[in-house]
């Protein structure tokens, strides 16, 4: 199996190539050169997630260097609960925040550290990972490689845009762990990275790979826990679910389609935004126009210049085709603190803000029964919007009161990503 440039399908590369230049030299973002099919993988004689992982995720390894090494890095990586909760007759919820840092993005953190310090055991090299944040990202990454001998990880985050919580959760390891608080949004800590990726010198000197979703690394494990949940309900039910995804920097959703593409039993793919319309615009228009971010409740969400559009582009090349296969409903502030009332005081459920927006879309559709809502953090990460809204307090999962009791180091910087290396 090789991978290519998103803008250049005769750049080829292996899957730990990719892993470990995080983005392609044209700058263009690794995808698959073809999806493997599903149709030999007996999903219903599978054990375990971790097991589920590997035979998913095999046929991207195939004559990679870390192909004798998958299952053990599938078992390192996925050793917490996926659970599907059944809400209301045929309305699920996949819960994806059971992990260390208690959102979704510790799966694809935890692949990624595995698989990276595997790789540097074989091929000994300099290493810094250089992560943006507009939230849950860089607590996972700071979790996933805290203490990996011979990696350096530098997390930006934009400065009064996440949640107290979740600032802890970036900024508590030292070690081996940097973080920096940008005096910008999202994009500008986005465009950082990009931009250190860019100057040839410094990422050459610097050894610099990309722990967000634009690495590879991050991408493909997320395909999984669709591939699993489609099959659940698939087996529970005898129809296809539709997924509905809250959506940010878009590599959660693009996973999604990445299953489906594998021949996952999906009927079809929503996404939920939040006030950041950068999606539902360009459906509506026809033309693509990135932006400056909006912040609003649901934080991890605020991107206007999503990455992984580009791997969406490239699968859904034309506009005509975009239209048929993505749908994207944008969710006001005032929506997300309704939808979490609504959902507790009905059902007894807690949700954080970034899943209340893909609830409000399911309970706007004509029929929300085959759904399936990903719910991508824990609500405890957001105790300041969700408290007073529920009026009790949430019980703080245990992984995370550890984090919040170690003490905050990180370094104030502007949008100039050549501060970020001078130390």
């Amino acid at each position: 199996m090789k991978f290519v440039s998103t803008r250049n399908a005769s750049l080829q590369v292996t899957a730990s190539e990719a892993i470990l230049q995080g983005l392609a030299p044209d700058g263009g973002l690794y995808v698959p050169e073809s999806f493997p099919s599903l149709a030999t993988v007996n999903v219903h004689e599978i054990s375990s997630y971790p097991e589920l992982a590997f035979e998913v995720l095999a046929p991207f390894f195939e004559d990679d260097v870390l192909k004798d090494d998958l299952a053990e890095i599938c078992i390192d990586a996925f050793n917490f609960p996926v659970p599907l909760v059944k809400l209301h007759e045929k309305q699920m919820i996949l819960e994806l925040y059971h992990g260390p840092t208690a959102a979704f993005k510790d799966f694809g953190a935890r692949f990624l550290a595995s698989s990276m310090e595997k790789l540097l055991k074989k091929q000994p090299r300099k290493l810094t990972i250089l992560v943006a944040t507009s939230g849950d990202t860089g607590g996972a990454v700071a979790s996933a490689f805290a203490g990996r001998k011979g990696i350096e990880v530098k997390v930006l985050f934009p400065k009064g845009r996440v949640s107290a919580r979740q600032q802890q959760q970036l900024t508590c390891w030292g070690g081996n762990i940097k973080a920096y608080e940008v005096d910008g949004s999202f994009d500008d800590c986005q465009k950082m990275v990009k931009d250190a990726f860019m100057d040839a010198k410094v990422s050459k000197e610097w050894g610099l790979s990309s722990a967000n979703s634009i690495n590879l690394g991050r991408l493909l494990p997320q395909s999984v826990y669709y591939v699993y949940a489609s099959y659940l309900y698939h087996g529970a039910y005898g129809v296809k679910p539709t997924f509905i995804i809250p959506s940010g920097n878009v590599g959660n959703s693009c996973g999604a389609y990445w299953a489906f593409s594998m021949g996952s039993p999906i009927e079809r793919i929503a996404l939920a935004v939040n006030a950041n319309k950068t999606i539902p615009d360009y459906l509506k228009e026809g033309e693509y126009k990135p932006r400056q971010s909006i912040a609003t409740l649901a934080n991890a969400m605020d991107v206007g210049s999503p990455s992984n559009m580009e791997r969406l582009f490239n699968l859904y090349g034309d506009i005509a085709t975009f239209r048929k296969m993505v749908s994207a409903t944008s969710v006001d502030d005032e929506s997300i603190k309704a939808t979490i009332k609504e959902v507790y005081d009905e059902l007894g459920y807690v949700i954080c803000p970034h899943t209340a927006t893909a609830e409000r879309v399911r309970r706007d559709l004509p029929s929300s029964d085959d759904t399936i809502v990903v719910s991508t953090a824990h609500p405890a990460k957001f105790e300041a919007v969700v408290e007073p809204l529920i009026g009790t307090q949430i019980p703080v999962p245990e992984a995370l009161a550890s984090l919040l009791a170690k003490k905050s180091e990180f370094k104030s910087v502007g949008c100039d990503y050549r501060e970020l290396f001078a130390e």
